[in-house]
């Protein structure tokens, strides 16, 4: 018998008023898992997770957290921690008394609040600034306080919700590390992202969500499988950028293309044979082409393809 997924969701739909946020949308977790949600923003992951969390109720569809229906149930919040987008703190108090006015609402006993409060500290490196106000923390920091309040709970799911927006580069790289090492210490993690690269560094396997639809999901060598044998090419380029699109779309091999901030990205089967009938057709095109990449399928490769897109902000 294979164990009870500690998140499972069937057919998520939301609505508002004539706006439909999210369609149909469905997946599982288990235990010790990071599942990524990977889609641009607007795309439903952010109205997808607070149904999971129980903040919005879906028009239709089921949420079981741990085997219990969720829709409804207070007791099921309690197995959750949620780490919204937006940084949920006090800026006037200090980390210590954040996570301490947060551990009382859980009800937890006094010796257990400060154990709770220590451990959450510890776990996101920040027990040397506990007695610091927030409104002195930099942008890395609140980040990493915003995820120590989501596991005060012992939360058998934790939902992490574009976790590293806005965040310098070395704190972006702590968070990553701390998130794939609740994995490794069997806590199911839900992270939700437009990062590409995150997605293929932190998640077992990802769901590619747009336009309110779950499109594909499975791990990163499942996708980019579907795929076969095609590459990713980046031109940059100065010039029509839409008229270097529609001269590679007639290059026969090429499977997508789609414009980028200064060039355009092809999906093509052999895509480093095809390089000097692409370079031709843009000289022809009368484009000027400044540099050229040609990489190996990732998950960028996976959305264009599905999507006819590039992955956008």
């Amino acid at each position: 018998m294979s164990p009870v997924p500690v998140l499972e969701c069937e057919g998520l739909t939301k609505s508002f008023g004539a706006r439909l946020a999210v369609d149909g949308v469905g997946f599982k977790i288990a235990e010790g898992e990071v599942y990524g949600l990977l889609g641009p923003n607007g795309a439903g992951k952010t109205t997808t997770m607070k149904m999971v969390c129980g903040l919005l109720e879906p028009d239709k569809g089921t949420i079981s957290v741990a085997g219990r229906q969720a829709i409804g149930n207070l007791e099921v919040k309690a197995l959750i921690g949620y780490v919204p987008q937006d940084v949920a703190l006090y800026p006037d108090l200090t980390a210590r008394e954040n996570l301490e006015f947060l551990a009382r609402l859980y009800k937890l006993g006094r010796r257990t609040v400060a154990a709770r409060v220590a451990e959450a500290l510890e776990l996101t490196d920040l027990t040397e600034r506990r007695d610091d106000r927030i409104d002195s923390y930099s942008g890395g920091m609140k980040r990493r306080l915003n995820i120590a309040a989501g596991l005060l709970n012992h939360p058998k799911l934790l939902v992490l919700d574009e976790p590293t927006v806005g965040v310098d580069p070395q704190s972006r790289h702590a968070i990553l590390e701390r998130v794939q090492a609740f994995g490794r210490e069997g806590l199911a993690v839900v992270y939700t992202t437009h990062y590409m690269e995150e997605a293929e560094r932190v998640c077992d396997r990802v769901g590619i969500i747009d336009q309110d639809h779950l499109i594909a999901e499975g791990t990163r060598r499942e996708l980019v499988a579907q795929l076969g044998e095609q590459d990713r090419i980046e031109l940059n380029a100065a010039g029509d950028l839409e008229a270097l699109a529609k001269a590679c779309r007639a290059v026969e091999g090429v499977t997508n293309v789609a414009t980028a901030d200064n060039g355009v990205q092809i999906v093509a089967s052999e895509g480093r044979h095809l390089l000097p009938a692409l370079l031709e057709a843009a000289d022809a095109a009368g484009i000027a082409v400044t540099s050229v990449e040609v990489v190996e399928p990732d998950l960028e490769a996976v959305f264009l393809h599905l999507t006819g897109t590039a992955l956008r902000e």
